[in-house]
């Protein structure tokens, strides 16, 4: 019997103007396979076990930092008699997409043939466990510029995970001679959507840039995400959506328009078949929930 992996597609404060969210976790019996649409790090300070990341398996114990991309699959195992406590952030893939050049952290979406987890030792181990905890503690409070110090820390925290995994396996000449200097074009593929989806996006349109087949670049799509190019790109404009209508007066058509919906009929009929109701219902929904 095949087992499939559950899908998750959720977590708290997704729909929000900042969407992320992280939680200190006590697993004493591991955590079930599964996969999701959303970015996730993991920061264990207490028990040991083990992690599964599209089937290649790693320690987890004190100091194991693990980076999750977008639709692997993942699964955690406690060793007996142990518990497992880590802390665990979901975020959007857009909080990595912010900013240009070299302020953007969209190249690790693209580093796919790096080892997705590090074992951090001596200051790295402290330092990294103070910005976790900091993190925490900021995401659980109400303080001026929280989101800001959020995003902040998140930057922080994978920076300093791509530093020492890429120093503690050198790899980074390695890696380029695999490549031939060139970066994946799967998650060059996914974080152009990511960014460009308010606009008319096309797979002609996609073809047309990354000089593939438009059949291509939906095999690729599907195999990385599991959906189809459109209900891709819903996704992103539906979650987009959620976000303005929960936290802006912005009317629903003009929400449409800002989502690269070009008209208010096709917007409603999609997100009524995503969300299960529509929009006007969704914004007062939202509204009696934060009340």
């Amino acid at each position: 019997m095949t087992y499939y992996p559950d899908y998750l597609t959720t977590y708290p404060n997704m729909d929000t103007a900042n969407p992320l969210h992280i939680s200190l976790n006590s697993l004493p019996g591991g955590f079930r396979r599964h996969r999701h649409n959303f970015l996730e790090f993991s920061y264990v300070i207490e028990g040991k076990g083990s992690e599964t990341v599209n089937g290649s398996r790693h320690a987890m114990e004190a100091g194991i930092f693990t980076f999750v991309l977008p639709y692997q699959t993942h699964e955690l195992f406690t060793d007996p008699g142990e518990t497992l406590k880590l802390y665990n952030c979901m975020f959007s893939m857009d909080l990595l997409l912010e900013g240009a050049g070299h302020s953007s952290l969209h190249g690790l979406l693209e580093d796919t043939a790096t080892p997705p987890y590090v074992r951090l030792e001596g200051d790295n181990k402290i330092r990294m466990r103070h910005l976790v905890e900091d993190m925490y503690h900021e995401y659980n409070g109400n303080e001026t510029w929280r989101n800001a110090m959020l995003q902040l820390r998140l930057k922080e925290i994978l920076i300093l995970f791509d530093r020492a995994r890429r120093l503690s396996r050198g790899v980074e000449e390695e890696l380029m001679e695999q490549r031939g200097g060139k970066r994946s074009s799967t998650w060059s593929i996914i974080a152009y959507i990511h960014t460009q989806y308010q606009e008319e996006l096309t797979l002609s349109r996609l073809s047309q840039r990354f000089a593939m087949s438009a059949s291509r670049i939906s095999e690729v799509i599907k195999e990385a995400t599991g959906q189809t190019f459109l209900q891709f790109l819903h996704d992103l404009r539906i979650r987009h959506a959620c976000g303005l209508l929960a936290s802006t007066e912005l009317s629903v058509s003009e929400v449409a328009l800002e989502c690269g919906y070009g008209s208010y009929g096709t917007f409603s009929r999609v997100f009524r078949a995503v969300k299960g109701m529509a929009p006007k219902e969704y914004r007062t929904a939202i509204g009696k929930i934060q009340c």
